[in-house]
């Protein structure tokens, strides 16, 4: 095997997968053979780009006899089984973290790697930052003395506890949510120092999920691994990002920033005393100048291929195959023993929940027997316009059938009233039998393809597929929310309303409003051709509970604290509050005059950027860093990415945004509303310190 090229599969297409198979294509001797994932979609839409085979299961992949490793990045929960599974079948296995649930399944999966002769390791990706190896050599050398304590944080905002969506696998049971995060710092603790034990655990700063349940968004752990003590730190509010290692000795103390790669050290130098902290500070100014400009020269010649956060699967993926290809002892830092390890410790944490100090996850059960008689569909029912809207069609006494991708939704305190269905929106069967007997649909699926053919397949594609079924199944009204993007709104003294058209030629827009028109478009022809019974909706910037901090709609963020606006920020933008547009949304199924017309829910004139987070900061305390954002310079950053991505990485298929089309994420134009006023009586919030309190102080935007 030294000279052959290995063979890697992937299973599981998830959003990991990405990062698993380009850290593969930058190993040397190795190459993406086959992709496998139970969604047949999912599986060639990967593969496809891949330019390898997909499957749609495990075992059809091994006889293929494709591969020879595997990358297991299904749901946690598949781990063990699929691990157990490919060890038997002849492959090694790279397993992303969580390795496993429990103590016995690791130790099952390691068991099943000793009798096939096999290797099975852990994705623990940030031990593979080039930092972190600097970091465990320092320490191993003696440099920072005789080590006391350490501390690890994850200290970054998890916003699916505020905004959803709530059907993910971490948010399901209490204890998933360190079983998720905490491998992070927990094999960092394992690698340096052993196994912990000991521990202690703090919660704090619950939150209320959708539905129902009860999250803690803050977890402090203590623990002792031989003389040194160790802290983990969890929190998951809107907080300042600072993922960090902390290591405390008696020469000095280091701090590894693991997700932007750097390292710092400090030492007493043996100066005078009076210029001791001046040296002290030049030391850590010269290091920070040093991190920043590698860092920066490193991902500039890379074209940003060796970001941090792809670096650190880079050095995990090529230790484990280079003990595949030598047939060699596994690196420590990912064997499956180091795996059981963090796996145990963490379990032996979980033991030490309060019993009652989180709900159990309720809100993804189905009732024991289905009562419910739905007569509406809601497409896209678990987002955050969709969970609002399911919320007002129940309480205006209809029951609910929402399509998601999973089979369960956060609806659990209305559970008798909804029911949750997962079909393909590429199966027109399925979907027209989810339609069956339905009386209106609501589509809110939208495509976030990078690409122009995605976009046709995955978004118009599925609009257009989601309009015949709603016409085999006899459905009485289809909406279909579009977007106010999809606008020309650069110029100031343009008033939009919904007679203004949008461009005939919108091939210089960005993907996303170049598709929403080319939906509403095709959708259009088909009311006027075969009676679709179409309504569309363009929301603005919806704002309110459920709704995140860091909206793109209004900046471009770097993390809770700080946000460049798009353009000077003192124009009235579209904003609307989600409970205006979900009324606005059922008003067009009940007006029998909106059929074949299209309806912009956008709030009255109120704020704009500048106010609106004069509003967070006045309200709620929080003084976010707000700068003005140049378009002609965003503009001219983006063509030099456009250029770089189309000659440098051969990506033919690139798009380049026109200035007109950065202008108009600044919403320069305003809007009118008195068409779905005049039309649907809609009455969306008028009066601004209540607009305030409703879309942000209720909002819980920080999640504390």
């Amino acid at each position: 095997m030294a000279d052959k090229k290995l063979r890697a599969g992937i299973v599981g297409a998830g959003y990991i997968a990405a990062w698993h198979a380009d850290a593969i294509r930058a190993t040397r001797g190795v190459e993406v053979a086959a992709v496998c994932d139970v969604s047949q979609t999912a599986a060639e839409d990967l593969a496809s780009g891949l330019g390898v085979p997909g499957y749609t299961s495990l075992q059809a992949l091994i006889d293929a006899r494709l591969c020879d490793a595997v990358h297991i990045l299904t749901p946690p929960q598949f781990h063990r089984d699929l691990t157990v599974q490919a060890l038997e079948g002849g492959l090694h296995a790279f397993v992303e973290k969580p390795f496993a649930l429990s103590r016995s399944e690791c130790a099952a999966m390691n068991e099943a790697a000793e009798r096939s002769g096999r290797h099975v390791a852990v994705s623990h990706n940030f031990l593979g930052v080039p930092s972190y190896v600097k970091l465990k050599s320092a320490i191993e050398a003696g440099t920072l003395g005789r080590i006391a304590a350490a501390e690890f944080n994850w200290r970054f905002p998890l916003a699916p506890l505020r905004s959803g969506p709530f059907n993910l696998w971490l948010l399901r049971e209490p204890e998933n949510l360190l079983l998720e995060l905490g491998p992070h710092l927990y094999a960092f603790a394992v690698d340096l120092f052993g196994t912990p034990e000991d521990f202690h655990l703090v919660l704090g700063q619950p939150i209320e999920l959708s539905g129902g349940g009860r999250r803690h968004q803050s977890w402090r752990i203590f623990a002792r691994a031989g003389s040194v003590d160790l802290t983990f730190n969890l929190s998951l509010v809107e907080t300042f990002d600072d993922r960090s290692v902390a290591i405390y000795g008696s020469s000095g103390m280091a701090k590894l920033d693991y997700a932007n790669d750097t390292l710092l050290i400090d030492r007493e130098s043996a100066a005078e005393i009076v210029v001791n902290p001046l040296l002290r500070q030049m030391s850590g100014a010269g290091q920070h100048l040093r991190e920043g400009l590698g860092n920066a020269v490193r991902q500039a010649v890379s074209l940003n291929r060796k970001s941090p956060y792809g670096l650190s699967f880079q050095g995990v993926v090529k230790a484990f195959y280079e003990a595949v290809r030598g047939n060699a002892p596994l690196d420590e830092r990912i064997s499956g023993k180091s795996a059981e390890a963090v796996i145990g410790a963490i379990e032996d944490t979980l033991a030490l929940l309060p019993a009652g100090s989180d709900e159990p996850v309720n809100e993804f059960s189905a009732p024991a027997v289905r009562t419910s008689k739905p007569s509406v569909l809601v497409i896209g029912g678990t987002g955050f316009i969709g969970r609002d809207l399911t919320r007002k069609l129940v309480a205006s006494g209809r029951d609910v059938r929402v399509l998601s991708r999973g089979s369960t939704g956060p609806f659990a305190d209305i559970v008798d009233h909804v029911e949750t269905v997962s079909v393909s929106l590429h199966d027109r069967e399925g979907l027209s039998r989810a339609m069956d007997g339905m009386d209106a649909v609501f589509n809110l699926a939208k495509s976030l393809d990078k690409t122009w053919e995605g976009c046709l397949k995955n978004d118009v594609g599925v609009a257009e597929r989601v309009a015949e079924a709603a016409m085999d199944a006899g459905v009485r009204r289809l909406v279909y929310t579009g977007t106010i993007a999809s606008y020309d709104m650069s110029e100031p003294e343009t008033i939009i309303t919904e007679r203004t058209g949008f461009a005939e030629d919108m091939t210089d827009r960005n993907l996303y409003a170049r598709s929403k028109a080319v939906c509403e478009a095709r959708l259009t022809e088909m009311h006027r051709d075969r009676e679709l019974p179409l309504v569309i909706a363009r929301p603005g910037i919806v704002v309110g509970e459920g709704g995140p901090l860091q909206h793109w709609g209004i900046g471009r963020w770097q993390g809770a604290g700080a946000v460049r606006i798009w353009g000077h920020g003192r124009n009235i933008l579209p904003f609307a509050w989600i409970d205006d547009v979900s009324d606005g949304l059922i008003r067009m199924i009940e007006t029998d005059d909106a059929v074949g017309q299209s309806f912009n829910l956008v709030g009255d004139p109120m704020m704009s950027a500048r106010d609106y987070f004069d509003a967070i900061h006045e309200r709620l305390g929080a003084r976010i860093k707000v700068k003005p954002g140049s378009l002609m310079g965003f503009y001219l950053a983006d063509g030099v990415k456009y250029a770089l991505k189309r000659h440098v990485l051969g990506k033919k298929n690139a798009v380049r945004a026109s200035l007109r089309d950065w202008k108009s994420r600044a919403h320069f134009s305003p809007f009118r509303n008195e068409h779905p006023k005049s039309v649907l009586g809609w009455r969306p919030e008028g009066d601004r310190e209540v607009f305030i309190q409703k879309a942000i102080v209720d909002a819980n935007l920080f999640g504390f």
